[in-house]
């Protein structure tokens, strides 16, 4: 770690040039009197650094002296390398460590001085929340493992429930990688010669076997995870029709999302809304909107919904046992 504090400090020194000690304690998240063995050890390494005492005295960089600002540590590159994944799913990962140091040596790069004030920074202004809205699944596997383990190449037999068992079986797959999704994470591979979805909440246990993986020619976690997914989301489309009081056409835009295929103009105080499922039972999840909502077409759509509010309204005519 002193190598890693010791180039956050020279970044520093040569964004600002002159900075007191007290202020590069506070950045490097160290005491005064470990900056100055830092400054001490730089100094006699050649790295032309000196404290300067006195009332406007601090650590100087000899004007003209550059560092190299691309002098990442490897796994702070690796940590940066998947700069889509948001604070929750990299602490899964085991990368918040390195990621944040990375984030200080940029930041210490990207510093002006106080007389050249800069604009804000654009990741001061841009956050990007991958989880989904109350979201609180969690993978059954430990991710920063599994990560590990897929870096070897070999195949994989895992204990695997799928959504409609109550018992996990096993299967022998060719991974490619993991993905996060919406605040899901799916391990992506070939089970029998065919390309496979598992979601890590159903995956109970896995263990690496001596034969490398056997995966398609050409093929990536990308290329694979681009077919998966268009596989998953064109499979059986069904288009559903209900109208909706204007006024709760932001809720639907919250709730349903990318489900959302068109919406009508309103009219009368009332819209219609398209949304497209895999099938005719997922229209259960317009339940959410109780007596908001009133399913237009299709036929199906509006049985199966009449069949679910009989349902709910039979077992809730009782006090509960």
């Amino acid at each position: 770690m002193k190598a890693s504090r010791l180039l956050h400090l020279l970044l520093l020194l040569q964004a600002r040039q002159r900075i007191t000690t007290a202020e590069l304690a506070k950045r490097l998240e160290v005491s005064r009197r470990t900056v100055l063995r830092d400054v001490e050890a730089l100094s006699t390494a050649g790295v032309p650094v000196y404290a300067e005492r006195g009332r406007n005295g601090g650590i100087v960089l000899l004007p003209g002296a550059r560092l190299n600002a691309s002098h990442l540590e490897p796994p702070e590159l690796e940590a940066l390398s998947v700069a889509g994944l948001d604070s929750t799913q990299r602490e899964r990962m085991g990368l918040s460590a390195m990621w944040e140091s990375a984030a200080r040596k940029i930041a210490a790069r990207q510093a002006a001085p106080p007389e050249y004030p800069s604009p804000l920074r654009l990741a001061d202004l841009v956050l990007v929340d991958s989880t989904a809205w109350f979201a609180d699944s969690e993978a059954a596997v430990d991710l920063a493992d599994l990560a590990s383990a897929l870096r070897h190449r070999r195949r994989l037999r895992i204990q695997y429930r799928r959504s409609a068992e109550n018992q996990a079986s096993t299967r022998v797959v060719d991974p490619y990688g993991i993905v996060a999704k919406s605040g899901r994470w799916y391990l992506v591979a070939d089970h029998r010669g065919d390309g496979r979805l598992f979601s890590l909440e159903r995956l109970s246990a896995y263990e690496q076997l001596d034969a490398p993986v056997a995966l398609r020619p050409d093929e990536t976690l990308r290329t694979r995870w681009a077919a998966l997914k268009e596989r998953t989301e064109g499979q059986g489309r069904v288009s559903v029709t209900f109208r909706l009081p204007e006024h709760g056409l932001d809720l639907a835009r919250r709730i349903l999302g990318a489900r959302i295929h068109d919406v009508s103009d309103a009219e009368n105080g009332s819209c219609t809304v398209v949304v497209r499922y895999p099938d005719i039972e997922s229209v259960c999840q317009l339940l959410q909107f109780g007596d908001h909502i009133e399913v237009l077409t299709p036929q199906t759509a509006r049985k199966r919904i009449s069949q679910l509010a009989r349902d709910l309204a039979e077992r809730h005519s009782t006090p509960a046992t």
